[in-house]
């Protein structure tokens, strides 16, 4: 799991980072919005750890402008802030749950996966597109009706892709969600992926982007 945490206390985002990357997660931790706002829109990620009260800004603006960009990364609010107004309008601008500082390491953790967990279960439904019908809770692809078999790397790459389909998802974004963290990835694995799904899905349903990545085109 890649996991994107904004905090610019060093004494709460130190020990936290530290407790999920033992659980093998990549969790990469900037301090500033206009950072972490440049790394969500470049890389894939399985859920934000938002602090409220940033150098450069206020978080739930942040928040705010993601969901504007139609990202829908699930966002967990990590903040001081109690009253039960302040977590309605977190709520409501986006945030999938809130979390009170001073928290157990454990119970973010646990979060993580509740939120994560109820974001892969969105995914139920059948998407058609073009002629194509893909079924995400079976991993199923069918192609003018005909069954498309689709090896489980493949679906990985598919399933990114449809998330942010009609945006550009960076390769290090793609390999990431494909191979396991600390996995060696050989120079061209990706692009025989691409290769081979173009193959059973359609030569120009994927784009490349070269120097950047490859986008879904609808």
């Amino acid at each position: 799991m890649r996991i994107l945490l904004i905090e610019d206390e060093a004494a709460l985002a130190r020990p936290l980072r530290e407790h999920l990357e033992a659980d093998h997660h990549i969790v990469e931790w900037f301090t500033t919005l206009d950072e972490a706002h440049s790394a969500i829109r470049a890389l894939e990620y399985d859920v934000v750890l938002l602090d409220l009260h940033l150098p450069d800004g206020d978080g739930l603006t942040f928040l705010s402008k993601i969901r504007d960009q139609h990202i829908r990364t699930p966002v967990i609010i990590l903040t001081a802030r109690d009253k039960i107004s302040d977590r309605i309008d977190g709520l409501n601008r986006g945030a999938d749950d809130y979390v009170i500082k001073p928290f157990d390491l454990d119970e973010v953790k646990a979060r993580i996966h509740t939120v994560c967990r109820r974001s892969a279960d969105q995914l139920t439904q059948t998407t058609v597109i073009r002629d194509l019908s893909i079924c995400f809770s079976d991993h199923s692809v069918t192609r003018q009706g005909q069954p498309v078999r689709l090896t489980a790397r493949e679906w990985s790459v598919l399933e990114v892709l449809l998330r942010r389909k009609s945006r550009i998802v960076p390769k290090e974004s793609l390999e990431a969600a494909v191979y396991a963290y600390g996995e060696e990835v050989e120079s061209n694995a990706l692009e025989a992926h691409i290769s081979r799904l173009r193959t059973k899905l359609g030569k120009d349903l994927i784009v490349t982007h070269r120097g950047v990545g490859y986008m879904l085109q609808p």
